[in-house]
């Protein structure tokens, strides 16, 4: 199956807005599905989600948008979902067409809680979808900055290179650098583990740890994901290229970062349902954690960062005390 134009973005949330003004830039003909239909309404009214991102404008003629996630799919043969990886199950399980003859790009950088599978294992299992006609869209890229139109960098990732190299051309714009990877097991998990990573360096930084402390906290990061990765999926790969140490980077320093802004919650004292709470928004590294802790079990690798993250997020250990712990444990 040939990669065409006919490409629709699955989600209203930031990053899938996002995806949306990228794909708008090259003028083309644009499905996207949202659950609510008021802002829907909203959107071919004001031009803009009135929820996220709201730099963000677009031509409601570019657009056509639907709550009737059936009726995209069915219309639409390139997929690209944006949905938190704690909704997609329930998603998808108002779906009655087959996804199994669809390309389908994730844009997910989460594991899907029910099954501890990272967004292109599930679906591939649960909707037999050819591993070549699987993608992924990972950073470093804020949503943020592309409503700002800040030049940011993407890689696609798919078996299939060409695919990917396809879709590169729809997202490409001046402010939009692209490039390809095979990699899309690697890539995928590197864009979950630095959602944990995040996460710890929110904490560290509402602990009251400086910059000293925050550049050893991420060598180790990008050590502790390189041995993570390798053991989970083992080829060649580069872990110093930006989509896996970019994008770890990004994450764990910006300001923009949802992950970061919730560990920072953390270690100030909020409980983990006060943090989400004030957030109103989803911080994929909360569920991250509990998936990459549980499948590490099955490898000889040492993640003490993850285990720390674990330790006070689901064990309700003190930050204070874990991180203190932590800190002899980093080199």
């Amino acid at each position: 199956m040939e990669l065409n134009s006919k490409i629709a973005v699955i989600g209203g949330g930031s990053w899938a807005t996002a995806i949306v003004k990228m794909l708008c830039e090259n003028e083309l003909k644009v499905g996207w599905y949202m659950r609510n239909s008021n802002a829907i309404e909203y959107i071919k009214k004001h031009h803009h989600n009135p929820r996220y991102i709201q730099a963000a404008e677009f031509n409601p003629k570019q657009l056509e948008l639907s709550d009737d996630l059936n009726k995209i799919v069915a219309k639409y043969d390139t997929l690209i979902f944006a949905i938190p990886s704690a909704f997609l199950t329930a998603e998808l399980s108002k779906l009655n067409n087959s996804l199994s003859n669809k390309i389908v790009f994730s844009a997910i950088k989460g594991i899907v809680p029910e099954t501890g599978l990272i967004i292109g294992e599930y679906f591939h299992n649960e909707y037999g979808i050819s591993y070549d006609n699987i993608g992924v869209i990972t950073g470093p890229c804020h949503a943020e900055e592309v409503a700002l139109e800040r030049l940011s960098y993407l890689t696609l990732a798919c078996r299939d290179e060409s695919k990917a190299k396809e879709l590169s051309k729809s997202i490409e714009s001046d402010y939009i650098k692209t490039k390809t990877s095979d990699d899309i097991f690697g890539t995928e998990y590197a864009a979950v583990l630095k959602n944990i990573y995040a996460v710890a360096a929110g904490i560290a930084n509402g602990l009251g740890y400086g910059d000293n402390f925050q550049a050893v906290l991420m060598s180790n990061a990008i050590r502790e994901m390189k041995k993570f990765i390798k053991n989970v999926y083992h080829m060649k790969r580069n872990i110093n290229n930006s989509a896996y140490l970019g994008d770890l980077l990004v994450t764990g320093y910006s300001t923009f970062s949802r992950n970061r802004m919730f560990g920072n919650m953390i270690g100030k004292g909020y409980t983990v349902r006060s943090a989400q709470y004030e957030m109103r928004m989803i911080a994929e590294g909360y569920y991250a954690t509990k998936s990459a802790f549980e499948i590490k079990k099955d490898f000889d690798t040492k993640t003490p960062i993850i285990n720390a993250v674990y330790a006070i997020l689901y064990d309700n250990k003190s930050p204070k005390k874990e991180f203190k712990k932590l800190a002899n444990k980093l080199d």
